[in-house]
């Protein structure tokens, strides 16, 4: 299996323990631990039915889900924001396989709860051909099961970053999707399903395809 995600994800944590005092490093790994600990963010299961959703996508348009599935199996990947550098690498890597996932029969819809402004920002960024939408208020997200607080703790880490995630998102609630990636068949339902709390493991892109290939 290839494992391009997995190793730059490696290299990236690498330079950030380099760079990031332990202090810091140990509020953000209680922060995993007290979510995996907790009800929130699970995910769905595969057999689930998929919710059905409209939002708007980056570039002014709308994607109903349901619309989509009539023509192929659907891609979720569900993100916490384009100020996340775990994001970026993962979205730059489903740009890489688009076309082979579009040989395969189907269509990559990428989710945050980011405003459509700066949804946008992260489309022309990271150079994305496929549907980026805006999920404001984690509606969408709440439905599958994926949202979550960030506790006070972290989200004082982040106000002195400079990292602004209420701003981003447009709400005052500091919440999150839990990153995950779901396969949507077109019968509705979840075909495959990639859920984890921690936001440093994610589905390889071409395990993703892999799968794809077999429905």
């Amino acid at each position: 299996m290839k494992t391009e995600l997995r190793e730059k994800y490696n290299q990236y944590i690498a330079k950030f323990k380099e760079a990031t005092p332990d202090d810091i490093q140990q509020k953000m790994k209680s922060a995993i631990e007290e979510l995996e600990q907790s009800e929130d963010g699970k995910g769905l299961s595969v057999g689930d039915q998929a919710p059905n959703f409209t939002l708007p996508d980056a570039k002014g348009g709308t994607v109903e889900l349901y619309e989509q599935l009539k023509q192929g199996p659907v891609v979720l990947s569900f993100y916490r924001g384009g100020w996340c550098p775990y994001c970026n690498m993962e979205l730059r890597q489903y740009q890489q396989i688009l076309d082979d996932i579009h040989e395969a029969g189907g269509e990559l819809v990428a989710i945050s709860p980011e405003d459509p402004d700066h949804s946008l920002s992260t489309t022309e960024k990271n150079d994305l051909q496929f549907h980026v939408l805006s999920d404001v208020g984690n509606n969408v997200a709440n439905e599958y099961n994926l949202v979550y607080p960030l506790p006070d703790y972290l989200v004082d880490v982040y106000k002195e970053k400079g990292l602004r995630v209420d701003e981003h998102n447009g709400d005052e609630t500091w919440t999150l999707p839990v990153s995950a990636t779901f396969i949507v068949d077109t019968d509705g339902k979840v075909a495959y399903e990639y859920t984890k709390e921690d936001y440093k493991d994610r589905a390889e892109p071409s395990e993703v395809l892999d799968y794809l290939k077999t429905l």
